[in-house]
């Protein structure tokens, strides 16, 4: 049976031959599950060459040294809702549950993952602080990014269409489309009733679907994201008359989930400080697949 605990010492590896972080560390800790070497990069208990790294897709050049152990001034976060994916020092990349506001309305301050995570920070040194760069729907889980500092924040959002590489969304939408692969292309702006729609005098959106499984009552589809305007997928989702489901807001009859079927599962973006480009999956949700069987 494999340990869920990684061993209290520090153990380093050296790199004979190109590769890339997980394989690697799958390979030299053979006595870890898969669960324990994620935790181990989470929790930043991973350095390539003495540098803490969190991201699994690291490239490896033979002579590399890759150390792994127990650090404990590192206290792990823990929270049901929302798990840190990437922590530096200018960025946190986070997966959101269904049903965790992305920030603070008139109602609720508190129980969103910004007020989750600014807590956690300041827990660290009380000056700390996170800034908002884009946001989920409540009821939509997945991939969320947040900047450290005020400086990360606004190079991003200056350039966040060139910036951001990728943003691929899964979702279960009622019935099937026609063709398998399409795109959507209105204008949409928002009304006083804070519903969105397509109007002559709105902002530009572009949804690119592609439909992976469907059983005629309905369709598990990937999303590609060319612009991100709010609500977007789910308004371009009614407008070719196939609403995500559980969407009762737009148009939805059918809610097999109990939740919004809608799911943020990549994002593919270029780092604002050391111009690296980052990669973020996270798998389809479980009770997305498992509507198929």
């Amino acid at each position: 049976m494999k340990s869920h605990y990684p061993a209290p010492r520090s153990r380093s590896f050296e790199v004979k031959e190109e590769n890339t972080l997980m394989p690697f560390l799958l390979q030299a800790l053979h006595d870890q599950s898969r669960t324990t070497v994620k935790s181990l990069l989470a929790h930043r208990l991973v350095q390539v060459n003495n540098r803490p790294t969190t991201q699994f897709d690291t490239r490896l050049n033979p002579g590399d040294t890759v150390t792994v152990g127990m650090n404990k001034t590192a206290a792990p976060f823990h929270h049901p809702m929302l798990t840190i994916l990437h922590e530096d020092d200018d960025l946190i990349v986070a997966e959101k549950a269904s049903g965790l506001l992305s920030m603070g309305t008139e109602r609720d301050k508190t129980k969103t993952a910004y007020h989750i995570l600014n807590d956690y920070v300041k827990n660290k040194n009380p000056r700390n602080h996170v800034f908002i760069l884009h946001r989920l729907d409540k009821e939509t889980s997945g991939i969320m990014m947040f900047a450290k500092n005020a400086k990360v924040q606004e190079k991003l959002q200056k350039d966040w269409n060139n910036m951001i590489l990728e943003r691929k969304y899964v979702a279960i939408i009622e019935g099937c489309p026609r063709q398998e692969h399409g795109q959507i292309k209105s204008y949409i702006s928002e009304n006083r009733a804070f519903v969105v729609h397509s109007s002559k005098d709105g902002k530009l959106a572009i949804t690119n679907y592609t439909v992976l499984k469907s059983d005629r009552q309905f369709s598990l589809v990937e999303l590609d994201l060319e612009t991100g305007r709010k609500n977007q997928i789910r308004v371009h989702m009614q407008e070719i008359g196939h609403p995500v489901t559980g969407d009762k807001k737009y148009g939805a009859m059918k809610n097999p989930l109990r939740r919004l079927a809608l799911h943020a599962f990549k994002l593919h973006f270029i780092h604002p400080v050391t111009g690296k480009e980052m990669n973020f999956e996270t798998p389809v949700p479980a009770k997305f697949t498992a509507l198929f069987k």
